[in-house]
């Protein structure tokens, strides 16, 4: 799933219809899911999130940017936030299958439209800046809408896009590209603040002044305090009492989760609450979080209790879940507050469906799901067979030396798992693509051609998928390869089919390849592609005619 979040800040806090229109403007634009509108009364100032696949997501924004320049005017507008622009800053973060380069793209793509068809003046910022200088939000919002006329007139702060020229209705937005931020409170049992911002203060990254043996705070030269570095990069802290909760929380924001996760401000709070003399009782995420740090946090705590962490990712994140206490102060539902499963499109697929379902589904007289699908299906039970060898290795005695060894086989074989399970339904869906071209319409030389598209790419993507599992049975030999090798030699008929259900994946697989390319166009890509199978589906023979051998050797 490729997935990026959008965090529009508009400069109206308080009139609800205007929030209305411009939540509207971004429900209109499909693919995108509107995930909060939060209005700030003294701020006049409103967040919004939503999320979706690139380009809609960047059509939402436009759309937003757009209904608000008519909707706000910031000549008239006061609030207590600093702004500059009725659409006042609006990041892309990614979220999953997307890289930041591809944030910065969006960035600079939406930017140029806002400026030229909008004409409102735009401003890169974060990782989407185009000088140092414009790297901080601060420092470009710096003077805000009231000395943007001026600031312009500065060509060091001439804008990326747009007219040079001071916009009074609409002020001027920063566009840009920043890593997400994730919202975690850690709860404490005690209703002391000032012990929670002691723990705030030695673990945030900018830490806290330096004090001498007296208390004093320590200067240099020019009489700007020393300060001693925090425990966690890349995050914000603060500690505060909540009287709903009735106790103390060290409120953390981590900017950037791979530098400091969940897992590890969780167990630093912990650490440093003990040298205090309480104890942390579990935390919250405000708001919503990406499936990475909960998987992270899963496997994380797993391997403390020398379990495998290779392990489905419905157990990863209750393992998470549990460890990290998001259920202390109310139930944590991984669908509504993870991102990925949020958005996740309701449909009927084959994966979810029962075996007996499936089987039924299967033996209709439907042509899809067929023989790609059953392919896929052939090569997730053989990696799904691996991981189980591989974790009943690692919590077998006698072979603690292998669990390094078992616990990274047992994560690559779940990985391969979900991605061939995935591929079930992409098979059919491939199938169904070409039946839905091959029903458009021919009735005019441009349609003719407009069909004729369409079906070369169906077909194309119709030949791709199988191609795509015959790789990835090939994978799944080379796994079931060393489940045998390393592997409980109890368990070694377990890991001798999961060999052979690769092989029948990476067979079937080619079946289907081949009765495909006779839709490609190209005669050199059609080349290609077989090539490709042919060395594939040969290597993966060999593979499996020596995992056949050396099974039937030793049992």
């Amino acid at each position: 799933m490729r997935l990026v979040e959008c965090v529009p800040n508009f400069s109206e806090g308080r009139n609800p219809k205007v929030l209305e229109a411009i939540a509207d403007a971004i429900r209109s634009v499909d693919g995108v899911e509107l995930l909060d509108v939060d209005p700030g009364k003294a701020t006049n100032r409103t967040v919004v999130t939503f999320v979706g696949e690139p380009e809609p997501v960047c059509e939402a924004a436009f759309q937003a940017i757009a209904r608000a320049a008519v909707l706000i005017d910031m000549s008239k507008h006061t609030g207590a936030h600093p702004r500059m622009g009725a659409t006042d800053v609006c990041p892309f973060v990614p979220v999953s299958g997307v890289t930041m380069q591809d944030c910065v793209e969006l960035a600079k793509q939406l930017g140029k439209r806002v400026g030229d068809e909008l004409g409102i003046p735009v401003y890169l910022y974060g990782e989407a800046a185009t000088v140092a200088e414009r790297r901080n939000l601060a420092d470009v919002r710096k003077g805000e809408y009231e000395g943007l006329a001026e600031k312009m007139k500065d060509p060091a702060w001439r804008p990326d896009f747009g007219p040079p020229v001071f916009n009074a209705a609409a002020g001027a937005t920063v566009i840009g590209a920043r890593k997400f931020l994730i919202a975690y409170n850690v709860n404490l049992n005690t209703r002391s603040q000032k012990l929670a911002n002691d723990i705030a203060l030695t673990i945030r990254e900018a830490g806290r002044a330096k004090r001498d043996a007296a208390g004093n705070i320590v200067r240099d030269s020019e009489g700007n305090p020393l300060m001693v570095a925090g425990t966690l990069k890349a995050a914000k802290a603060v500690g505060w009492y909540i009287e709903e909760y009735k106790r103390a929380q060290v409120s953390i924001n981590l900017v950037d989760y791979e530098q400091s996760s969940l897992h590890t401000a969780f167990d630093e709070v912990c650490r440093q609450a003990d040298l205090l003399g309480i104890r942390v009782t579990g935390s919250e995420i405000v708001g919503l979080v990406p499936l990475e740090p909960m998987l992270a946090a899963g496997r994380h705590y797993l391997s403390r209790q020398g379990r495998s962490s290779g392990v489905p990712e419905a157990e990863l994140i209750e393992v998470a879940v549990q460890s990290l206490g998001l259920s202390e102060l109310q139930p944590f539902d991984p669908k509504k507050k993870v991102i990925e499963y949020r958005v996740a499109k309701a449909e009927k697929l084959l994966k979810n469906m029962s075996l007996c379902a499936f089987a039924d589904e299967l033996s209709s007289e439907s042509p899809a799901p067929g023989g790609g699908s059953v392919a896929a299906l052939s090569g997730a039970l053989s990696a799904s067979l691996t991981a189980m060898v591989a974790n009943l290795t690692h919590a077998k005695k006698g072979f603690e030396l292998l669990k390094e060894v078992m616990d990274d086989l047992a994560q690559r074989a779940q990985r391969l798992k979900d991605e061939l399970l995935g591929a079930v339904d992409e098979d059919t869906q491939a199938f169904n693509q070409i039946l839905e071209a091959r029903r458009m319409p021919k009735d005019s030389d441009g349609a003719r051609v407009a069909r004729d598209r369409a079906v070369a790419a169906a077909n194309e993507r119709a030949t791709l998928v199988p191609l795509k599992v015959l790789s990835r049975a090939r994978e799944a030999l080379e796994l079931a390869a060393l489940a045998i090798e390393k592997g409980n030699p109890s368990s070694l008929s377990d890991a001798g089919v999961a060999g052979v259900m690769a092989r029948a994946a990476a067979e079937a697989a080619y079946y289907n390849v081949l009765t495909n390319l006779s839709g490609l166009d190209g005669e050199d890509f059609r080349r290609k592609v077989k090539q490709e199978a042919d060395e594939t589906v040969e290597s993966a023979r060999q593979a499996a005619d020596s995992l056949h051998d050396l099974v039937v050797s030793r049992l």
